[in-house]
């Protein structure tokens, strides 16, 4: 019996499901799960950044069943999954659970966002890990330069960094992504997952909502996150600014306790080991 994580990735689609599959997935890593990505990179920035020990590259939900055997546990996190897709994965697996489905709230991996004593970066503009119609490209043309770093994007364009050298005091490398999320103090970003992640870090983000993105608006609102709804870089560096000096308190704010899904699963794969023994 085999434990899978399947996320939905790619240059249109991002790395949030990702992260958040990686984080379930250090918490059952005692039984060797094997991430699922629809793009291979994605698989392989999990295992650099996010503590994945195995992945592979499955392009849609549909073709899971190439590699995994009936009574094999899923967690996955995609909107591929329709109603009768469910049904018929959940008589295939011995366990099934979706993300924002059966495990929802905020995931976030707390043995790698930890809090810093002292964030070393005052202010970060994250636009997000996908931006295929280069979007910030566009914000930025013609635009003066700001007093803030800017995170790169897992699936930025090669060659961007070099242009967004005119626009931001410092251009950092997505390698450097989890560092980056634990020191700055103050986040700027269209992610509402690095959101999440900078909080557990103690860290004080403000999301802008990118129009070609949905979200959680429940969860936005429960937080009082603060958001800023701009196409303009100058108008949302401003806003960000002007919401900094003020910054809300941030309610409700728990990390999900999976403890139960993860007995759940400890007495699944026990009982098939004792069965198969016999």
């Amino acid at each position: 019996m085999q434990l899978y994580f399947y996320a939905k990735s790619g240059h249109t689609v991002g790395l949030e499901e990702t992260k958040r599959c990686a984080a379930i997935a250090n918490l059952l890593k005692e039984f060797n799960p094997i991430l699922c990505t629809s793009d291979f990179r994605a698989g392989a920035f999990a295992k650099d950044n996010f503590g994945i020990k195995k992945y592979v590259n499955i392009d849609v939900v549909r073709n899971l069943h190439n590699i995994m055997q009936r009574g094999d546990i899923l967690i996955y996190d995609t909107p591929e999954v329709t109603s009768e897709m469910k049904e018929d994965m959940k008589d295939f697996c011995s366990l099934l659970y979706g993300i924002n489905d059966e495990l929802s709230g905020i995931i976030v991996d707390t043995t790698i966002y930890l809090p810093q004593e002292n964030p070393t970066l005052e202010k970060t503009l994250f636009f997000g890990d996908d931006d295929y119609n280069n979007q910030l490209i566009e914000m930025t043309k013609e635009s003066e330069k700001f007093d803030i770093n800017l995170l790169m994007g897992h699936y930025f364009f090669l060659g961007n960094e070099k242009l967004f050298a005119n626009n931001f005091s410092k251009v950092i490398d997505e390698e450097e992504y989890v560092q980056t999320i634990q020191n700055s103090k103050y986040l700027l970003t269209a992610s509402l997952q690095t959101a999440l992640e900078s909080l557990a870090c103690g860290n004080h983000p403000v999301l802008f909502k990118r129009f070609d993105k949905n979200y959680n608006n429940e969860l936005i609102k429960n937080l009082n996150l603060p958001i800023i709804e701009s196409d303009n870089l100058k108008d949302l560096i401003t806003e960000f600014d002007k919401i900094i000096n003020n910054y809300p308190t941030i309610t409700n704010f728990q990390i999900t306790n999976f403890d139960n899904i993860v007995l759940e699963i400890k007495e699944k794969i026990e009982i098939f080991k004792k069965m198969t023994q016999l």
